[in-house]
């Protein structure tokens, strides 16, 4: 009889582990540290699109993390890509999604640690492109024959909205400033309107976004047309920020891995979070190298010097810094 009664209470014990694995909140992990018992959580966001267009797409992923944590989570769009990286090095997000260019850039002063990226399944994996879209009536066959023209493109520090785009127009033998003339607009939506509008000659824009508006119909698709598409783009990473508690980290590192939401990685493309680390922004950091050298090259120089001042380059060109390397910085220990 005690033997039958050890064995049952040995059964409702494996039955009631695995019943609390299955709807465990993960603000348990923490749930020790009371000094961030209800402290708002800051998740910073890039403005690729309208700060509506993005808070909307985003909020179901705010709703689960809220659920999750079991504490109010807040969603913070920066005015530009440089807000939402400074916020982040500042401390005044606790985490942000950012692009491998705002990544590279503002890791070089602060230790942040990147933790998760969307993967989007068979062989497109945790990667998106950048595409160079044109008037649907331009005489433009191939990016070449863009020289001497105005191309509109997104945040001056945006992945594939300005630096892979500067990267395939180099590659084609087009430097900026002088062989062809940037018209830097902000968001990807922007950029595709100014396309469509014939107010430019090209635009570099994600390509995941450019089907978007596509298909929900916000650009016509008989006014424009592609004329190029980039290599895969390591994908946009969740980062935390330098000093976040190592039982908050591990709390949102399980909450992304763990997400099986629809409507939350629908927003993302994604068929789910995985891990992430500094080195996969590398072939990102080649590029940026490449493209910096060429601007660096006396005839660029020469021709900067002649063009308008831009007042918006100012916070970006204070994080290139002469001589500063973009090579990668030893990454924060997990757990400090």
């Amino acid at each position: 009889m005690l033997c039958q009664k050890q064995m049952e209470q040995s059964l409702l014990i494996r039955e009631g582990r695995q019943a609390w694995k299955m709807r465990v909140h993960w603000a348990d992990i923490y749930q020790s540290d009371e000094k961030q018992a209800m402290t708002t959580i800051k998740c910073g966001l890039l403005p690729g699109e309208s700060r509506a267009v993005v808070e909307r797409r985003n909020e179901p992923l705010r709703a689960y993390l809220q659920h999750c944590l079991q504490r109010p989570v807040e969603l913070v769009v920066g005015s530009n890509y440089v807000a939402t990286g400074e916020a982040l090095r500042s401390g005044a997000v606790d985490l942000a999604y950012l692009g491998p260019v705002t990544y590279i850039l503002h890791s070089r002063s602060a230790r942040l640690e990147p933790f998760a990226r969307p993967t989007h399944g068979g062989s497109v994996g945790p990667t998106f492109r950048a595409v160079i879209i044109v008037p649907a009536d331009s005489p433009v066959d191939s990016i070449a024959q863009l020289r001497g023209r105005e191309i509109a493109m997104g945040d001056l520090v945006s992945t594939s909205g300005s630096w892979v785009p500067r990267h395939m127009l180099l590659n084609a033998g087009l430097s900026a400033d002088t062989d062809y003339w940037r018209r830097h607009l902000g968001g990807h939506d922007a950029v595709a309107a100014a396309v469509a509008s014939h107010q430019v000659a090209a635009g570099a824009l994600s390509l995941p976004i450019y089907r978007r508006l596509l298909a929900e119909g916000s650009l016509d698709g008989e006014r424009v047309r592609m004329l190029a598409e980039s290599p895969p783009i390591p994908e946009y990473m969740w980062t935390f920020r330098e000093g976040l508690s190592a039982g908050l980290r591990e709390a949102l590192r399980q909450a992304f891995v763990s997400l099986r939401e629809h409507e939350a990685l629908a927003a993302y493309r994604a068929e789910a979070f995985i891990p992430a680390v500094d080195a996969d922004v590398d072939r990102v950091r080649h590029w940026m190298e490449y493209v910096l050298q060429a601007r660096l090259q006396p005839s660029s120089l020469d021709a900067a010097s002649q063009s308008p001042p831009d007042s918006a380059r100012a916070p970006v060109l204070s994080l290139l810094k002469p001589g500063a390397s973009l090579a990668r910085r030893k990454p924060a220990r997990r757990g400090a």
